[in-house]
């Protein structure tokens, strides 16, 4: 299924001309550094292609013909390569044998001419391949070492491609050349077989082409589709003929992946330890591909709620009148999240539904996430936001490898939050003390979600104080705010309070520590100066305790989320009255 939506989106892409994409036997590569010849081979000069400063410089991509899957054996691509390659000159390393390298990249070299004259028999027909041709055949290549360019060139091992002097295309994106690359491919002939992605008879891929892109793999990409050890070998096949993939699907699936997850692909996020890309399936595709990852990226900087617009036509759809099921929405729509796993690449999740469906599994989650906060936070928090709450000192770096996935593939599915996000969330408050927006916003979206998903009796979790909610934790949550509040209004401008020593055991085991905890209150309400405040805080502390028959031993996690939310609606409420006060 997957691999089949991959090779749709790259026919759809394929017929847009202003998509770029790559044709059957191509690719698109970056070549930083181009030579530049005259018709009789010649050096010419040296064009570089990258811009931008220091570090930050990017080469430009080209479409040149596809490049061959390299491992510890020599093979060289046709009209463009490494150094070692073109020139014969390989990238300095300290840790190998400098005689070595030379030896090698001599082989290189000559595998690069002899690449281009199995290519090309006859290569009088063109200008670009016999001024190639005499360049590497005459070996002169001081005029390239002797260039201001070079020991970049060298020191980066960048790829390098040929340009005639006078055109504006490379050698290899001649006509000539592409006419070559076409023939060969219908030359090749081998057994053919029913291909498992289009269930057409085709010639299957041995080795299926690197998907780059995706976060913290190898720079020389990794596989989907790979048998690398003889242990995932059945029936005697070896590599790629054990799940057979047409020539034509596989080039199709690994280009369509490969130009969603390019640098300047609109089209993927991170979420987590996951490279996510989306599409949508229509002949010129849809708006909604534009918009989706803003749903879940962190917003630039410097824009305000109301600038995205995304979220606001979101949340108006209902009232505005757009119907949920018109033809727009019905337009199927792909996310897929990829992981890396040692020399493959994992999924880490896949969603395939409709536009309107997505929509409001979307809208679902931002409303069971919602809750009371602050003027200055945003109304509607990231996914990156919150799974960085859950996270050891704020670091995205510490989020669990497969909560982000997980958490991902409820939301786009609208089934409940993995539970492992309220355990996370818990934990992080426990050890340190600390009930922030964003952990409340998650434990609401769980609670919530649990509760109507599984049709619980409990009460569900509301975005601000909720003084009809009797669940034991809640009750206790807002008790423990308001305690703390009668100590800060006893002691202003106090380092720790009671939420620094006694948070992990009130909100775990209530029994042991809540009895403390209201002979503290009665020292600190009798040295109140303010009796009205004094009074208020009494009658808060009493309105509560009507609720409680008891302090429970011990609170299950879900009511530990509850005593969290609780405490945060209480802090909320003071914060919120204060401010109206002041306002008068």
């Amino acid at each position: 299924m997957i691999l089949q939506a991959l090779a749709s989106y790259y026919q759809r892409i394929a017929d847009d001309p202003a998509s770029g994409v790559a044709l059957e036997g191509f690719e698109k590569k970056d070549i930083p550094f181009i030579i530049v010849l005259s018709r009789e081979g010649i050096f010419k000069g040296l064009q570089d292609t990258r811009e931008g400063e220091g570090k930050k410089k990017r080469a430009r991509a080209f479409v040149v013909p596809k490049g061959v899957k390299k491992s510890s054996n020599i093979a060289a691509n046709l009209l463009w390569d490494s150094p070692a390659y073109v020139l014969g000159r390989p990238k300095p390393d300290k840790k190998k044998d400098k005689e070595e390298l030379l030896r090698r990249s001599k082989d290189q070299k000559q595998c690069f001419v002899d690449k281009i004259r199995a290519t090309f028999p006859e290569p009088a027909g063109d200008a670009g391949v016999v001024a190639v041709l005499k360049f590497l055949q005459s070996g002169d290549f001081n005029p390239v070492f002797s260039h201001p360019l070079w020991p970049e060139i060298e020191e980066s091992g960048g790829n390098i491609s040929f340009q005639l002097e006078g055109d504006t295309g490379l050698v290899c994106q001649r006509e000539a050349v592409i006419k070559a690359i076409m023939k060969m491919g219908s030359d090749e002939k081998g057994e053919p077989q029913t291909c498992l992605v289009s269930g057409e008879m085709d010639e299957p891929v041995r080795l299926h082409t690197a998907i780059k892109g995706v976060w913290n793999t190898q720079s020389s990409g990794a596989n989907i589709v790979s048998f690398n050890l003889p242990a995932f070998n059945s029936y005697g096949k070896e590599q790629g003929y054990n799940a057979p993939v047409g020539k034509s699907a596989e080039f199709a699936y690994t280009t369509a992946l490969n130009t969603l997850l390019s640098r300047d692909s609109r089209q993927r996020i991170q979420v987590g330890d996951a490279s996510t890309v989306f599409w949508a399936e229509k002949e010129k595709g849809h708006e909604f591909e534009g918009i989706f990852g803003g749903f879940f990226a962190e917003p630039p900087k410097g824009e305000s709620e109301q600038d995205n617009a995304a979220l606001r036509a979101l949340f108006n759809a209902p009232i505005t009148g757009s119907r949920p099921q018109d033809e727009v929405d019905r337009i199927r729509f792909y996310v897929l999240g990829l992981a890396p796993n040692a020399a493959r690449i994992a999924v880490r999740f896949w969603y395939a539904g409709t536009i309107g469906e997505i929509k409001e599994h979307i809208r679902q989650h931002f409303e069971d996430c919602s809750i009371v906060h602050g003027p200055k936070e945003r109304e509607h928090l990231s996914l990156f936001r919150l799974l960085v709450s859950t996270a050891l000192q704020g670091k995205s770096d510490n989020i669990q490898p497969n909560l982000a996935g997980e958490m991902m593939k409820a939301i786009l599915d609208g089934t409940p939050y993995p539970q492992v996000l309220l355990s996370s969330v818990i934990r992080r408050i426990r050890s340190e003390h600390e009930v922030t927006y964003q952990r409340a916003s998650v434990i609401k979206g769980v609670l919530a979600r649990d509760s109507r998903f599984y049709k619980k009796s409990e009460m569900e979790v509301s975005m601000a104080l909720d003084r009809s909610n009797i669940n034991a934790g809640y009750l206790l949550g807002r008790l423990f705010a308001v305690l703390e509040r009668a100590q800060e209004a006893a002691s202003p401008g106090i380092n720790a309070t009671i939420r620094d020593r006694f948070y992990g055991a009130a909100s775990c085991t209530p029994v042991a520590v809540f009895s403390h905890l209201l002979k503290l209150k009665n020292h600190h309400i009798a040295k109140l100066e303010n009796r009205g405040q004094a009074i208020n805080l009494e009658k808060q502390i009493g309105e509560i305790m009507a609720g409680l028959n008891d302090f429970p031993a011990h609170l299950n996690l879900q009511d530990q989320g509850r005593f969290a939310v609780g405490y945060y609606h209480q802090r909320q409420d003071f914060f919120t009255k204060k401010e109206t006060i002041e306002g008068k």
